[in-house]
């Protein structure tokens, strides 16, 4: 591997506060920290490791299979840093687990998108490898996703997805060209992920819940005090999409396990 493992158990990570053994080999990431507890319910014997700024990390297991939650909070400088300690402490399948805005216009609030690669117009992933080194998702993750969605008549799409890096900038203009391009939809971490995750050699994909569509105008706004920030179908999404991911592990797991017997 091109990555220092640790260790020592009582060395932790500095921004996510885990050492060696408080995280599964298998770990979902939403980007909000409260989205973590939500999550979380489909785990058995859920256990909160560590709470560190927007970093909430919880290890439990699904079907017997050990798994890790951890938010990474917003944009790919933190999603780098994310990745960057998971790995340390021995994860090896990372699956992102957040929102994004359509581009397309059959991409409806509520919908699931399978992302399987990153257009890169973030810079933290720059310093990692230049422009021309692709954003992809890793190809058994995409299809252990996109098959329990099919199986399970989950309405979903295939595709590229945009990697922004400022949520105001996301202007109607903007987004048509992205649009042009079959671009299925705008979010702010996936390239972060893809990047180093190929670079590491670990797998690596992202499943999210559309929120708002960028061509129709739509897109997370303001709310008034005490109003839920999500509709009743994204969360209803997150939790299909925490399904999804969860089964996608289940099936890579048995896959390895296979091919070390």
């Amino acid at each position: 591997m091109f990555y220092s493992m640790a260790t020592n158990r009582d060395v932790l990570q500095p921004h996510l506060m885990v050492g060696k053994g408080d995280v599964a080999e298998h770990v979902l990431i939403p980007g909000d920290p409260k989205r973590v507890e939500l999550m979380a319910t489909h785990l058995s014997n859920p256990v909160k490791v560590s709470e560190n700024r927007q970093f909430v990390t919880v290890s439990g297991y699904y079907k017997g299979l050990p798994v890790s939650i951890v938010s990474s909070g917003i944009g790919v400088p933190a999603m780098l840093i994310t990745v960057e300690e998971l790995l340390r402490v021995g994860a090896k399948v990372l699956i992102r687990v957040g929102t994004t805005g359509g581009l397309q216009p059959d991409v409806k609030v509520g919908d699931l998108v399978v992302a399987t690669a990153s257009v890169r117009t973030d810079g933290g992933t720059q310093m990692y490898a230049p422009l021309g080194y692709p954003a992809v998702a890793s190809r058994d993750v995409v299809e252990a996703l996109s098959s329990y969605c099919a199986k399970s008549g989950l309405r979903f799409h295939e595709g590229v997805v945009w990697t922004s890096e400022a949520y105001y900038a996301e202007t109607i203009d903007v987004a048509k060209r992205w649009h042009d391009l079959n671009v299925v939809s705008v979010e702010m971490e996936a390239s972060g992920l893809f990047v180093l995750s190929s670079i590491k050699g670990v797998k690596a994909g992202a499943i999210l819940v559309c929120d708002g569509n960028l061509i129709y105008g739509k897109k997370k706004s303001e709310v008034l005090r005490g109003q839920k920030p999500y509709e009743p179908e994204v969360i209803e999404g997150v939790h299909k999409a925490t399904e999804a991911s969860l089964e996608a592990l289940l099936e890579i797991s048995s896959k390895s396990s296979s091919k070390t017997v």
